[in-house]
Parts: structure tokens; C-alpha cells; sequence
């Protein structure tokens, strides 16, 4: 979810296999650099392969180029690599989660293919988008500060996910802003 200079990207903790919950601290948003996460919803065993996977290519880039890769040239580098697997594909939906230099929030989303959908406000996936979209749009507001963003992101989590029975067991939240950046975690859902 994006704000005014800020950006916000959140997960449950559950883990689990259909009905069976199998970890109840499993986080499933991953930090690229200050100012770039990285969300990874679907098959956890895909999801820490594709992180190690992102953080080998970020290192990579930041020695080549000597800073670090912006949100946009992230996603594409995602987008290729999900690509790259299309006839035997990583069963994840990213969501990238950053901030440019000059302060621009920017949020974008992809199915496992690496079909990219950007946005300007909020981007859901994993088991419970239909819940969360409907609780994002009423909730969201254009141009919140980053602790708005975060309360608001906040309600929605825990919201969409109560809605959900294969969702819970509370949230972990990431907020960054140009200045600063938080990480909280909320209490939710316990079953």
C-alpha cells in the first residue's frame, strides 16, 4: 500500500500445507536493501529459493553498478527470471514493495509467470485476495503519512485475514518512508 513519500507492504506468519498450519512465525516478506522488500506468497520452498535467488542478483548488480538496484529495475529482474521457469514455474506471486530515490513510492505485483500489474495505491496475493481487496478499497486513502499508512495497512491485514481460514496467526508489517522505516508486528487471529 502506498502513502505520501511512503510505502507499506505486510504478511501473515502461517504456514501451512491446505488445512494443516505448520508454522505460525513464518515471515514471508524479505528486505533487498533499505528501501526495497520484497513479498513472496505460494509454495514457502519456492519462496526462500527465489529470495536467495533476488539477493544473489542484487549482490551482483550493487558490485557491478555500485548502488543499489531501484523498485522498477527489481521487478523487471523478478519478472524475468519467473519468465525464465514459465514451463515448470515457481508456484509464488511476488509483490515488490520500494521507494525511488526522490521518494516515489512504488508498488507492482505478478503471477508466477512474471506478468507484471503496477499500481498506484494497493496490490494484494496469496490465499485471501478477494477479501483483502474489498477491505483495501474501503480502507485506503491517497497521500497517508507512513504511521496512517501503517494503521491503515494494519486494519486491512487483519481484516482480509480473518476473513480466511487458511490466513492468520498474526502479521508482520514494513513501513518505509524517505527518512525512516519501521517493522511491527500485530497480534491477530489465533486458530
Amino acid at each position: 500500500m502506498s502513502g505520501k513519500d511512503c510505502v507499506a507492504i505486510g504478511c501473515d506468519l502461517r504456514l501451512g500445507i491446505q488445512n494443516q498450519t505448520l508454522a505460525t512465525d513464518f515471515k514471508k516478506v524479505y528486505k533487498i536493501h533499505d528501501r526495497l522488500y520484497l513479498g513472496l506468497a505460494g509454495l514457502a520452498t519456492d519462496a526462500l529459493t527465489l529470495n536467495q535467488r533476488f539477493q544473489f542478483k542484487h549482490n551482483m548488480y550493487k558490485l557491478r553498478e555500485e548502488r543499489n538496484m531501484k523498485p522498477a529495475t527489481f521487478a523487471h529482474m523478478v519478472s524475468k527470471t519467473l519468465y525464465e521457469k514459465r514451463f515448470g514455474p515457481y508456484f509464488v506471486e511476488p509483490v515488490i514493495a520500494g521507494i525511488d530515490d526522490d521518494g516515489t513510492p512504488y508498488i507492482t505485483g505478478m503471477d508466477s509467470l512474471g506478468a507484471m500489474e503496477t499500481s498506484k495505491d494497493f496490490m494484494v496475493a496469496g490465499t485471501a485476495p478477494n477479501s483483502l481487496w474489498g477491505v483495501c478499497e474501503s480502507f485506503y486513502r491517497p497521500n497517508l503519512g507512513a504511521d496512517d499508512l501503517f494503521e491503515t495497512i494494519s486494519q486491512c491485514l487483519l481484516s482480509g485475514v480473518d476473513r480466511d481460514a487458511l490466513s492468520g496467526w498474526g502479521a508482520v508489517v514494513y513501513v518505509i518512508a524517505k527518512d525512516k522505516s519501521f517493522v511491527r508486528t500485530l497480534k491477530g487471529r489465533m486458530d
